[in-house]
């Protein structure tokens, strides 16, 4: 989802324990399709408790944030981020909401506008809980409509250290509403030898992923990392690709990142007429 953090984005609303555990519903196992070697529930998130997301385990990113996207992402704000009916609803607005983040006379992007024409929310596990190995599962209904941009992805826990694409950034899932019938899955990182940014993504075709709820994965290990799209295994990084060493990003722990962003590099031109639009998310689930 990526691919550069500008500084500002993350405000810790309420403290919480830092950790990567917690009560866990009883024999919850992980859904089809994967190599079953992940079987212990180390962490989740049923999303059972209506309100905001619980801040024992998420905290938001805030305002302008990346990729040149069109929304605003508000903190603690239920008409943005909320838990009813037992699904997390992220929703995208059309709306006028204040820039936090003004600078009169900047020509910084995220700086330069008082305000913004649209809000949506990013929530993440940063510095409540990161993991590495395991399978990251989330069931979810994605929006649908010109210029929706969803994603399930994780940075490097070091990403305010190194920064991207140092750090590594593994997306879960990506969605784009101008091309409806596709999802993909990617892996960011610095290429060990050029020292310069490289990907490479997986896409599943033919799917119908706004019509209802499906499965997203990953299954990393210490050698790959697998995406599954339901059952079906649609692409697969092989670590070895980001270096051989114990510099590579992807053997070091990750958080988890959840957003609805509008518009901006990939999600294209915004289409006024579809909001609201709800990213609905069932749950969250990671086995080790």
């Amino acid at each position: 989802m990526i691919k550069k953090l500008n500084g500002l984005c993350l405000a810790t609303i309420t403290a919480g324990l830092l950790a990567s555990s917690c009560s866990q519903p009883a024999k919850v196992q992980a859904s089809g399709g994967g190599s079953g070697e992940f079987k212990t529930l180390v962490w989740s998130d049923e999303f059972d408790r209506d309100g905001l997301p619980d801040s024992t385990k998420w905290s938001y990113q805030e305002g302008f944030v990346r990729n040149n996207e069109e929304q605003y992402y508000t903190t603690a704000r239920t008409e943005n981020a909320r838990v009813a009916g037992g699904h997390l609803i992220i929703e995208g607005r059309k709306e006028k909401f204040a820039n936090a983040f003004h600078q009169p006379g900047s020509n910084e992007w995220q700086f330069h506008p008082d305000s913004a024409s649209y809000t949506s929310a990013c929530i993440v596990t940063q510095g409540k809980a990161s993991w590495t190995y395991g399978r990251i599962e989330v069931r979810a209904k994605l929006p649908r409509g010109m210029g929706v941009w969803p994603a399930i992805w994780t940075l490097g826990d070091n990403e305010p250290v190194i920064g991207w694409p140092r750090c590594g950034e593994i997306d879960i899932m990506e969605f784009v509403g101008h091309d409806s019938a596709r999802v993909h899955g990617n892996a960011h990182y610095e290429d060990p030898q050029k020292k310069k940014h490289t990907s490479m993504m997986g896409t599943k075709s033919e799917v119908s992923p706004t019509d209802g709820f499906h499965i997203y994965a990953i299954e990393w290990k210490d050698d790959r990392i697998d995406f599954y799209y339901d059952e079906h295994r649609f692409h697969t990084f092989p670590l070895d690709n980001a270096g051989v060493g114990k510099e590579n990003a992807f053997r070091k722990p990750h958080f988890l990142l959840l957003n609805l962003a509008l518009g901006g590099a990939w999600g294209g031109k915004i289409d006024d007429a579809i909001f609201p639009q709800s990213y609905i998310l069932d749950y969250v689930r990671v086995f080790q």
